[in-house]
Order: structure tokens, then C-alpha cells, then sequence
């Protein structure tokens, strides 16, 4: 149910400057016009119930298409489904769907289709996110172009959900196994040619698309004839390719963005309103992050803002809330009352509490996952962490590997290494990713009580937008107050890209949805 950046573990061969890519698989007409994407690593599913990562979602934008769809702003708003009506006590939803939408393989898209999406979610093997589709009991087709789905209890998440990728509506033809690796049939702007894994997949624009909600001009299908998505993990080679012509939209080498702003040739684009944010957690089942003034002495002794201004520049914000800015229930006043400045000072004072001091530093390890300039942040903070008498190890892992740590780390009590802390990354379009992380039993098996599990269903179970605030903005203010979720930035440099001048009508969505349905493609 994340959305993380997770970074392939595998690497391609690197591609001098001189080499060329390759272009594209046979099967298109001469004279067609493709775009090509590059990005870092590949996708992990075509299957959108079998994956969480923003690459694998990114791909399904373009597959698939959803009941409602998020304005720029990031409020949902009508799609596939052009209206839709709610119950009293709240617990039904009765949507009605747009007339002629089309599968991939000519058949038309119905009711039918949503009751099976949501089924399979619920199903045998269930989508890797269930519960944030809610507590859906029965899904009703009433007609071909009516669908009621019943709730077991109300759930303030559960239209945001259904503008959001995971929710990406299956037709009902894709029962072969090989949905998902090799097959994916959607309504998309876009059908599946081909995924060849670590290399890249093809896409060929759906004639018969029709845009019913997505915030761009375009109501038809894209205005060029394939989009290649490939997978170019080094970032120089990348750079090169764009240069060459051979890639028209990539992640920029983020040491060179400054370069290439100033050189002009290429358009750097910054994903705004992404839905990403970063913080420390701790693993609180053993010292020394037990206590809570270990955990406030760790946040009082970071000054996150010099850290990502060295670092990172202008391309990301410093944070104040455990949910990212652009998310409903972000309020970076409001999360800073209860925040930490950077107070060396008062650090020093809660370990002395402790009775840690220079002849005595508190000792513990740093679990940070590659990618995004992240060691040399991490360098940063614990230098920050030992001028207060805090020692911190730094351990740098992929982020499978450091989410399995985490996990086992809170799940081992009676561990003789001290507790650990971690630089924690999580992108979420709703304050519903506070419940999939601290409601117990937890993403990590992490900080759980009683009381937060109560505050937590009840940002779930309340609908009124005024009186849901109040319930995050509590929820909020009791992991500050406790050191559980501690924010650092957001969004975080992955998400620039890099775009040759040919290309025009781009856009970045609201959480990190690239769409290309207003693109043009000029000579060069």
C-alpha cells in the first residue's frame, strides 16, 4: 500500500554517450511518432493489485483508467463514473458510469467490470491493497452503466481511493495467467505491446480513448503513436540520450540539474503536490527510543533545513507534518506547534536526563535506503546527532531490504543492540496512510497504544470534510507530541524530469501521475 521508490536491484550494462538506444520494437507504422521515457528502474507489476511502487503506478496511469480522477489540486472528481450518489448513514455508493468506454480488446466497459475489479481486490489473492479500498461488504451491478458498492462502516478515504491508480479499473477479460507479466488489457490511453522486463515496455495509444475527467485539454486519444517507457538506470547515460534525441523525457543526474537549467537545452520540470513525505521513526520496543526523550532529542538535534538547502537546494521543502504538504489535513502552522525546531541545546539537556553525555554518547544505527543523494544527507544529520552526544551508525540498504529491517527490528524486544532509527519514505494522496502505518498492528509492527488506535478509525469512519480535519489534525498532533512521526522534507529531488524542447504539453499530476494526454511531438 505504499507508494515508495523502490530501486531495482539489478543494472543494466552502462551505454556510452556514443551508443545508440534502441528505438523501439517492430510493429510500428513508418512515419509514427514515439516518445520515449527513461527512468531509473522498471516496473513490478502490469497487475495493479500485485505492486505498491510509484514506477508500477506510473505505467498503470497509462494502461488504465479510474472511477474518478483528481483535479490539480488533488480533489477527486468525476472519470469513468460521471456521478455518483451516497446513502444517508453514508454506507452506500451508487455510481453511474460514462456511456462507450472501451476495453483494449473491443469490448465495452461496464458495470460489470467494476464489480469484477473489486471483487478480485477482495479476493482469493487479494490486492496488496485491501484496506485501502475500505470496508467494502457487497459490490451490486443494478445495470450496465449502474453499480452499488456497500460499505460495513463508513469510510472518509474511500472516494480519494477510487481517484487514485491502486483503485485502476480491470476488465473483466483478463482472466489469463498471464495477466499481469505479459498481458494487461485496461481502457486506458494507452494498450500493452510488449514488457520486456529490465529493458523497457511498449505502449501504443488506445484509438478509442476518451478523456472524462483528467485535468488537461485533450478530451481524445494521445496525439502520437507509441510511448516507450525504458528502463536506463544510470542517470549520465540518461542524460546523454536526452542530448542525442534518443530519450524526449527523463530524470535528470540531480548534481546536474543547476547545469542544465542554466545551459537551457532541456526543460526541468519539479512534480509538485507529490504526496511524498520523509521522517524519522524509531524502533521503540527496546532502549533507547523507548523513552521518549531519546526520540525528542534525535529530532531536536537535527536541522533538516540546512541539511536539504546543502543538499538538495531548491527542489525540496522542509516538512513539517507527518502527512506531505498537498494532502488533506496538511498545515505546516498547525504541525509546527508541535514540531521540533532544531534546539541543540535542549538535546543535550534531555540525554543528560538520560544520563548520556560525551563520556557516555548514546549509541545507535541510522538505516537509510539508496538512491536520491540520501548517504550524503545522512552524513549530514549524524554529524548534526554527534555534536549532542548522540553516536549514529549509518547503515545504507535498498529500501525492500531496509522495510524488512524496520520490521524486524520492532519485532525484537529483547535484542541486546540498542534500538535502531531510520529515515522513513512514504508518498500517500490521504491522511489514510497515518492509519496503514501506526494502527495496530502497523506497517512495522511500530508505535501502537490503544488511544492512537481509537483516534485512528475515527479519521477512517468520519465523512464531513470540517469534522474529519479535527480528527487528523488530533491524530497529527498526538504522534508529534510523542516523537513517533517525526517530518524532515518533502517531496524530494526523484521526481524532476528532464524534457527536450520537441516536447510540449507535459504535465506532472497531483501525487506523482505524469500524464502525457496533452503532448505534441515537433520535428526538433
Amino acid at each position: 500500500m505504499d507508494r515508495r521508490h523502490l530501486k531495482p536491484l539489478w543494472r543494466r550494462p552502462v551505454l556510452s554517450a556514443a551508443i545508440a538506444l534502441p528505438l523501439a520494437v517492430t510493429g510500428v507504422a513508418a512515419g509514427a511518432q514515439e516518445l520515449v521515457w527513461a527512468r531509473y528502474g522498471d516496473i513490478s507489476s502490469l497487475d495493479p493489485h500485485r505492486a505498491t511502487s510509484t514506477l508500477s503506478m506510473q505505467v498503470w496511469d497509462q494502461i488504465y483508467d479510474t472511477l474518478l480522477s483528481f483535479d490539480m489540486e488533488g480533489t477527486p472528481g468525476p472519470n469513468m463514473a460521471k456521478s455518483w450518489e451516497v446513502s444517508e448513514d453514508g454506507l452506500e455508493y451508487t455510481f453511474t458510469l460514462n456511456e462507450g468506454i472501451m476495453c483494449h480488446d473491443g469490448s465495452a466497459f461496464d458495470a460489470n467490470d467494476v464489480k469484477f475489479t473489486i471483487d478480485r481486490a477482495f479476493g482469493d489473492t487479494p490486492s496488496l491493497t485491501r484496506t485501502s479500498w475500505g470496508p467494502i461488504t457487497d459490490v451490486s451491478v443494478i445495470d450496465p452503466l449502474t453499480v452499488k458498492v456497500t460499505l460495513g462502516s463508513t469510510f472518509g478515504a474511500f472516494l480519494p481511493f477510487l481517484a487514485d491508480s491502486f483503485s485502476s479499473m480491470v476488465c473483466d477479460s483478463n482472466t489469463a495467467d498471464t495477466f499481469g507479466s505479459t498481458t494487461a488489457i485496461g481502457t486506458g490511453p494507452f494498450s500493452l505491446v510488449e514488457w520486456v522486463k529490465g529493458d523497457e515496455i511498449v505502449l501504443d495509444t488506445n484509438p478509442d480513448y476518451v478523456n472524462w475527467g483528467e485535468p488537461i485539454d485533450n478530451a481524445g486519444p494521445p496525439q502520437f503513436d507509441r510511448l516507450i517507457i525504458r528502463t536506463v538506470p544510470e542517470p549520465q547515460t540518461r542524460l546523454a540520450a536526452l542530448r542525442t534525441g534518443e530519450v524526449h523525457i527523463a530524470e535528470p543526474p540531480f548534481d546536474d540539474v543547476a547545469a542544465i537549467k542554466e545551459a537551457g537545452e532541456l526543460e526541468i520540470m519539479v512534480a509538485e503536490n507529490t504526496g511524498q513525505n520523509v521522517f524519522w521513526e524509531f524502533t521503540i520496543s527496546r532502549p533507547p527510543f523507548d523513552d521518549i526523550r531519546a526520540r525528542q532529542a534525535v529530532a531536536y538535534a537535527t536541522d533538516a533545513q540546512m541539511a536539504i538547502d546543502i543538499i538538495y537546494g531548491g527542489l525540496s521543502q522542509r516538512e513539517w507534518c507527518p502527512i506531505a504538504r498537498g494532502v488533506f489535513g496538511n498545515d505546516q502552522e498547525f504541525c509546527k506547534q508541535y514540531g521540533y525546531e532544531y534546539n541543540p541545546e535542549k538535546a543535550t539537556e534531555l540525554l543528560a536526563e538520560m544520563g548520556y553525555g560525551p563520556s557516555n554518547p548514546l549509541e545507535t544505527t541510522m538505516f537509510v535506503w539508496t538512491g536520491g543523494n540520501r548517504h550524503k544527507l545522512a552524513e549530514i544529520f549524524q554529524a548534526q546527532l554527534a555534536q549532542v552526544g548522540i553516536k549514529a551508525a549509518i547503515e545504507i540498504m535498498d529500501i525492500g531490504t531496509m522495510n524488512a529491517r524496520v520490521k524486524e527490528q520492532n519485532e525484537s524486544p529483547d535484542a541486546d543492540t540498542p534500538g535502531t532509527f531510520d529515515m522513513m519514505t512514504w508518498s500517500w494522496y490521504d491522511p489514510d496512510i497515518l492509519y496503514q502505518l501506526w494502527h495496530s498492528p502497523g506497517a512495522y509492527s511500530g508505535y501502537q497504544t490503544p488511544e492512537l488506535d481509537a483516534m485512528l478509525e475515527e479519521t477512517r469512519t468520519t465523512i464531513e470534510p470540517e469534522a474529519r480535519l479535527k480528527k487528523v489534525q488530533a491524530v497529527i498532533k498526538y504522534l508529534m507530541e510523542n516523537a513517533v512521526h517525526v517530518g524532515l522534507y518533502t517531496p524530494g529531488w526523484e521526481w524532476v524530469f528532464a524534457v527536450r524542447p520537441e516536447v510540449e504539453g507535459f504535465k506532472i499530476g497531483p501525487f506523482l501521475h505524469p500524464n502525457f494526454q496533452d503532448v505534441t511531438l515537433s520535428d526538433g
